[in-house]
């Protein structure tokens, strides 16, 4: 699993197509990683995933008892848009006019490459959710990783 980390700016042309930067390109394993699924993500953002990070994802999606009322609607919700992807030879992908819609993406937007997935944002909202830093970082990275031995990272 490709070990993805930056942040992007990138432009939206008329029809839609977004190069992917070449920093980000060049973090890509050569397994299956230039194939992508995109989809929505839980805060007004998309998220794009290397095909080999969905495949993963959706087992475990596919796992939910689909019995139980909140599960199918999860799972509606988790696959509502999703499309594959292939950067063509310039690195371009077209993301779908619905997708941009639903993330509020016009002309410009950030690429935030987390772990094994990228976000993309309205260059807008980004910037505003960046700017809203927590009163004190500092709390709140004693809070969220105040027990995690980063001597040992495999340990809980």
């Amino acid at each position: 699993m490709p070990q993805l980390l930056g942040e992007f700016e990138c432009k939206i042309d008329a029809k839609g197509r977004m190069r992917l930067p070449t920093s980000l390109v060049k973090q890509l394993d050569t397994e299956g990683a230039h194939t992508f699924v995109i989809n929505r993500g839980v805060e007004k953002c998309l998220m794009m995933y290397p095909k080999s990070v969905w495949d993963v994802l959706s087992a475990k999606v596919k796992k939910l008892n689909q019995y139980v009322r909140k599960n199918r609607e999860f799972v509606r919700y988790f696959y509502k848009g999703a499309t594959q992807l292939t950067p063509d030879s310039s690195d371009r992908v077209l993301l779908s006019k619905r997708l941009l819609e639903y993330a509020g993406i016009g002309k410009e937007a950030i690429l935030f490459a987390i772990d094994d997935r990228i976000e993309i944002w309205a260059k807008e909202k980004y910037d505003n959710l960046m700017e809203a830093e927590p009163e004190s970082f500092s709390d709140l990275a004693e809070e969220v990783m105040g027990d995690i031995d980063l001597d040992n990272p495999d340990t809980e």
